[in-house]
């Protein structure tokens, strides 16, 4: 590593010369050298404070409690696969029976190895794509505006596969990640500027722009030629979930590849919540809005709409409920700074869930709406808050 290290720092005064034989290629250089190493730049002195917490570890620390919801997308997507094959409702593509058959896993649904190395022949593609795309468009600004490539995306380019079905078109794989990081972060100036989750902007631009191939019925839920309604959709249909809450909860339901396992899910929550770098007031208070409004709905009831009396226990363990609140609500750029803030932005999350899921059948989830909306309002929120603050103050001095 020291020899790395030598030869890293022979090469730096290549890469800085702006206009230089590298110079172009200076963020991408930089990139691989804060990966690997910390920052060669620090503060020291009045009036800096040192903290061991700095980007580079707090994006880490969300990607490995982003592992796993990534290894459930992995073996639910082979489970449902390797289920249909044995039912004789379809089978593998050829490029994926040559993976199988190369790995002598078999199909058997029983076998978590037969279910990861399937699955994974739909999950890495998504993945790989993201990062080429996305990282292209990073470092295409960062060179441009000579500055580092900025560890944010790592979050974002694990973040976004996960909310997307397994058959996802690879083209509009790219797509999106293009709309996210270049129209939903990159044109504010960056990372920490963006005004919605960049992740979340290009899933609803996939939803919008695409809708049969994200949620609509071309929607692939087990196997290649096998099609069904997920767990939500069919319970906006009738109020009845096909489901038990424990396969729910377990995450061993069609749906998004990392939104169905909200057992995943709680425990990236616990990893974050464990080391600080998520906010705990945003979580618990998704989960007071959604109680509440459940809650209500239930006792108002609803003769023509059955979605009225989902309990809010199920609404917690399908759809991308879980995913949401744990991953995309604590976004810290997106998510409002004070305290009073992140309750209320919390809270109205919570709300906005249960009421498009409710109110709305032709749309039954309303994760990627409710948190969308809500970094539109952030902003204002903390502004009222600190307003207020500052009220209170001034009459407690008597001014």
């Amino acid at each position: 590593m020291r020899a790395l290290r030598r030869r890293l720092d022979s090469l730096d005064r290549f890469f800085r010369r702006h206009p230089g034989p590298f110079g172009v290629s200076y963020a991408l250089f930089e990139a691989t050298d804060a990966f690997l190493y910390t920052s060669g730049g620090v503060t020291s002195g009045a009036p800096h404070v040192r903290d061991a917490i700095n980007l580079k570890r707090v994006m880490i620390a969300v990607v490995v409690a982003l592992l796993p919801p990534a290894a459930m997308a992995m073996y639910n997507t082979g489970l449902q696969a390797n289920r249909a094959i044995v039912a004789g409702a379809g089978g593998p593509d050829p490029i994926r029976a040559w993976v199988l058959d190369l790995l002598q896993l078999g199909t058997s649904p029983d076998s978590v190895a037969a279910c990861i190395a399937h699955g994974a022949t739909y999950y890495l593609p998504i993945v790989a794509v993201t990062f080429a795309v996305g990282g292209g468009w990073e470092a295409l600004f960062a060179g441009v505006r000579k500055h580092e490539i900025s560890e944010g995306f790592l979050v974002t380019g694990m973040l976004f596969p996960l909310t997307l079905p397994p058959t996802v078109p690879l083209w509009q794989v790219a797509l999106g990640i293009s709309f996210g990081v270049v129209i939903g972060k990159e044109i504010f100036g960056g990372v920490g500027m963006n005004l919605l989750n960049p992740a979340l902007t290009a899933r609803a631009f996939l939803f919008f722009g695409y809708p049969a191939q994200i949620t609509g019925d071309q929607v692939w839920v087990a196997a290649d030629g096998h099609t069904g309604a997920t767990a939500l959709a069919a319970a906006a249909v009738d109020g009845r979930v096909a489901v038990g809450w424990w396969d729910a909860f377990l995450g061993t339901i069609p749906g998004s590849m990392g939104e169905t396992s909200a057992a995943a899910c709680l425990i990236g929550a616990g990893f974050m919540l464990l080391i600080g770098v998520a906010s705990k007031w945003i979580m618990g208070w998704v989960v007071v809005g959604t109680v509440v409004s459940a809650t209500t709905l239930n006792l108002i009831g609803s003769d023509t709409n059955p979605a009225f009396a989902m309990p809010f226990w199920w609404h917690m363990v399908i759809g991308g409920w879980a995913f949401g609140t744990v991953y995309m609500a604590t976004d810290p750029v997106t998510a409002p700074y004070t305290r009073r803030g992140q309750a209320i932005y919390g809270a109205a999350i919570g709300v906005l869930i249960v009421v498009v899921r409710v109110i709305n059948p032709a749309y039954p989830e309303g994760v990627m709406v409710g948190i969308l909306l809500m970094n539109v309002f952030s902003p204002l929120i903390d502004h009222y808050v600190v307003r207020a603050q500052i009220r209170r103050r001034r009459k407690r001095l008597g001014r």
